[in-house]
């Protein structure tokens, strides 16, 4: 099901704001706005979609902090809108996958406020210890020296309890412990009670680091502390097999995992089709080739290493979820694009990077206004960011002495927000995302790009990708051909997919001037020309920006 399919990702309270009865133009996305645009969804020609958190949520992070798996949050709307929701995409062909995220809970879950009483038994659910014991005596000092993924400790003391309880990610978001088996079959239940809605699987957050097989002190890092204590541990492997096994193999479903700091050995742990544990996952190798440290310190890009990264992610995984932007993520125009670089090539850019994606082997998912080429945001200053990593990157940079100027560079371009900005509709007030004043800013380019205006240009990367689409669905070498690389340098990328008797030839140029393949790969570069980004036909060289595939057969008599 998930193999010869395409995804398509909400992030549902920047997509659309219904303004129905009950739902007032808040300027918050809604279920009920997501139900009005499925004919566009459709019209792409996906076949699934990836729907961010809609549960009950205090939005300390932005819904990633859940009091209630079982409920909605009223500012998306009911579980009636819910069900509603699954209805309506059934009858279009399109089916939804949820966003799982029980690495932790939110503090106003009713089992952290519960575990709050050290004689509740629901104590045990989250990870509770007293300071850490100094010359044999209990101090005032946090458990052990552990740092999280937002920039700061890991540790928050609970006055009412008189102890500690770990936080991988903020404050608000309690981590559950995966040690007691009553958590494990807690979150059974949570995925039968969405498969039995309607669900047809589920993007795991940060499905990695469940289980901690120690707490012990981390070894010295200046990011994050204590990750060897809990990432891809021996306990996670037993807890996604215990899943698949008792739940998740009794439906017509799949998993893709979010998979932090992992690499290829234990990618292949979590995924390979004989573990039977996760499907398929994410992996972060090819959107930090131009990274320092993750995604926030900038180096020059060179498409070698891009290639580098591919092919070792392609050949390595028995499948692949192909991805280049989320709500976690840059635009992928702004960042392997030419829309900073070289805006005249804004255009042609999106497309080649679509074309990149779209004839790489594994299941595609495409982020919401990835498919009209929409930007990172302008914002001017830090104020202007509601994302809690972006303010937590500030504070650790100001403790480094990084002056300002250089931290708002870094933090403007890799910012999770530049993603989360609303869905640029069309031309209207709020890019006809809400009649009510935005939760986050509207990119102010919306008058340019918007899905109204690209929605009949054949010209357009909307038309584009549709195009792409379509023709990928009905070639088996696209989906599951093995894929080849052929050459790099520190602009260029030419790769093959090959499936017994066809193969396609696909070559891209990361750069503003036109170069031309080397003679002795030439050759290649020929057959009937499938796509191209310029919507030229081919002349020997690339052009600025340029992507272009050819597909050849060879048969054998």
């Amino acid at each position: 099901m998930y193999k010869d399919s395409i995804v398509y990702q909400i992030y549902p309270r920047s997509f659309q704001d219904s303004g129905e009865t009950g739902f007032p133009d808040d300027g918050i996305g809604d279920i009920p706005g997501i139900i009005s645009r499925l004919n566009e969804i459709k019209a792409l020609g996906v076949d699934i979609i990836w729907l961010s958190p809609v549960y009950k949520s205090p939005d300390a992070d932005n819904g990633y902090d859940i009091s209630d798996y079982c409920d909605i949050n009223p500012k998306f709307g009911t579980m009636a809108d819910m069900e509603r929701l699954f209805a309506e995409a059934k009858k279009r062909g399109l089916r939804i996958i949820m966003d799982l995220v029980v690495n932790h809970t939110s503090d106003e879950h009713e089992w952290f406020v519960k575990s709050r009483d050290p004689s509740s038994p629901y104590r045990d659910y989250y990870i509770w210890r007293p300071g850490k014991t100094v010359n044999g005596k209990k101090s005032a000092k946090p458990p052990n020296n552990w740092t999280g993924f937002f920039m700061g400790d890991t540790w928050e003391y609970d006055e009412k309890s008189g102890e500690y309880y770990l936080h991988l990610f903020d404050k608000k978001q309690p981590d559950l412990n995966y040690r007691n088996p009553k958590v494990i079959e807690e979150v059974k239940n949570i995925l039968r009670f969405w498969l039995e809605k309607g669900a047809a699987g589920f993007r795991c957050d940060v499905i990695n680091v469940l289980y901690k097989t120690s707490l012990e002190d981390g070894k010295r890092s200046i990011a994050i502390r204590g990750k060897e204590h809990y990432k891809s541990q021996e306990g996670n492997h037993e807890v996604l097999r215990c899943l698949r096994r008792d739940v998740l193999d009794n439906y017509d479903c799949f998993t893709v995992g979010e998979t932090v700091m992992v690499d290829l050995a234990e990618a292949k742990l979590l995924c390979d089709e004989d573990r039977k544990e996760l499907n398929m996952l994410f992996y972060f190798d090819h959107l930090e080739t131009d990274r320092r440290i993750a995604q926030f310190i900038p180096k020059k890009f060179r498409a070698r290493k891009l290639l580098d990264v591919m092919t070792k992610w392609q050949q390595g995984l028995d499948w692949n979820a192909v991805y280049f932007e989320n709500h976690d993520q840059p635009r992928i125009v702004s960042h392997y694009g030419a829309a900073e670089k070289a805006p005249e090539y804004w255009h042609r850019s999106a497309k080649m990077l679509a074309l990149f994606q779209l004839s790489l082997r594994g299941t595609p998912f495409i982020y919401q206004g990835q498919e009209i080429g929409m930007t990172n945001f302008d914002f001017k200053n830090i104020g202007d960011l509601n994302d809690v990593v972006s303010h937590g990157l500030e504070k650790l940079m100001k403790k480094f002495c990084i002056p300002g100027s250089v931290r708002w560079k870094w933090i403007k371009a890799s910012s999770r927000d530049n993603a989360r900005t609303p869905m640029q509709w069309d031309d209207s007030e709020n890019a006809g995302f809400s009649k009510g004043k935005p939760w986050l800013g509207v990119n102010s380019n919306y008058k340019q790009i918007n899905y109204a205006s690209q929605k009949n240009d054949t010209d357009s990367v909307l038309y584009f990708y549709r195009e792409l689409i379509a023709y990928r669905k009905n070639s088996e070498c696209l989906i599951y051909g093995d894929f080849i690389p052929v050459f790099a340098d520190n602009r260029i990328i030419i790769y093959q997919r090959k499936y017994r008797e066809e193969t396609f030839t696909a070559a891209f140029n990361f750069s503003s001037s036109a170069v031309k393949p080397p003679k002795k790969y030439a050759t290649l570069l020929s057959g009937e020309q499938v796509a191209s980004a310029s919507g030229e036909e081919w002349e020997g060289k690339l052009r600025p920006w340029e992507g272009v595939l050819f597909k050849t057969i060879q048969r054998n008599f």
